[in-house]
């Protein structure tokens, strides 16, 4: 049980009367390969442990893939379960392929003869979705991305490369050559810039099976860098969230910023 208490609250997000928010994830079945043409399963939830399937599937209403030539690849045989969703992803190119969740939007809650109302959308359509009359009105700029590499062959760099939206980790080691024992630098951006004073947290795989949660907490610098030391092999779970009031979209409140990667970390 306390093992789960700590799972469950060492995310909070902030929204309108306060929720807890789960851990979301990608899980691939391996992220170096070799070969000409492989397979790779990923698993995609949100859930209260990390990379166990415990509360819900994660949408891929989202899902972005692009390939180490940059053009968009479908995912395969896509699967909706209880717990947990799940596709397929053919590798036919050498080098490294981004797998991503990415949304961008803004939420709305007003009120309208005293009823609460609530709307999501996209920001260029504010002025015609929230009504005249409306009081008591909040909007928040919401931007999210989840991420995972894999890597057929040599790793490749251009797909890692940040998008210069909401916030984004700028790898100083490609996240496909991650080792045990050593020292990955990272610099977190947010909007393409430097994102100083930011607490990320990273969490080993198999939480479900210590009693510790084993989290590492790093707060970045002046430059937004930070530096992950591996203890160990595994899978791990990188997560940053931010919340403000320096939205930069006329109209809009506050802003809720989240970045998580799924990175793979191998023996030496």
């Amino acid at each position: 049980m306390k093992l789960r208490t700590l799972a469950a609250i060492s995310l909070l997000v902030l929204a309108p009367g306060g929720a807890f928010a789960h851990r979301t994830w990608f899980l691939p079945s391996s992220t170096v390969l070799s070969g000409d043409e492989v397979w790779v399963t990923f698993d995609a939830a949100a859930a209260n442990e990390v990379f166990y399937f415990d509360h819900r599937p994660l949408s891929l209403d989202d899902l972005v893939i692009t390939g180490p030539d940059g053009a968009a690849v479908e995912a395969q045989n896509l699967s909706e379960g209880r717990l947990r969703n799940t596709f397929d992803l053919k590798l036919d190119k050498q080098g490294t392929y981004r797998i991503s969740l990415v949304s961008d939007g803004v939420f709305g809650f007003y009120k309208v003869d005293g009823e609460q109302k609530r709307w999501r959308g996209a920001a260029s359509e504010i002025s015609t979705a929230i009504p005249e009359n409306a009081t008591d009105v909040r909007i928040d700029e919401s931007v999210r991305r989840v991420d995972s590499f894999v890597t057929l062959g040599a790793p490749t760099e251009d797909v890692v490369e940040p998008a210069g939206k909401g916030l984004e980790v700028e790898y100083g080691t490609h996240p496909n050559d991650l080792f045990a024992g050593e020292a990955t630098p990272m610099r977190l951006l947010m909007n393409g810039k430097p994102a100083a004073g930011v607490e990320v947290s990273v969490v080993p795989g198999g939480i479900r099976y210590r009693d510790q949660l084993n989290e590492m907490k790093i707060v970045t610098d002046k430059n937004g860098g930070f530096e992950v030391e591996w203890p160990s092999a595994g899978m791990y779970w990188l997560n940053v969230t931010v919340e403000d009031d320096k939205s930069e979209l006329p109209k809009v409140t506050g802003r809720r910023f989240a970045y998580t990667a799924t990175l793979e970390v191998m023996p030496q």
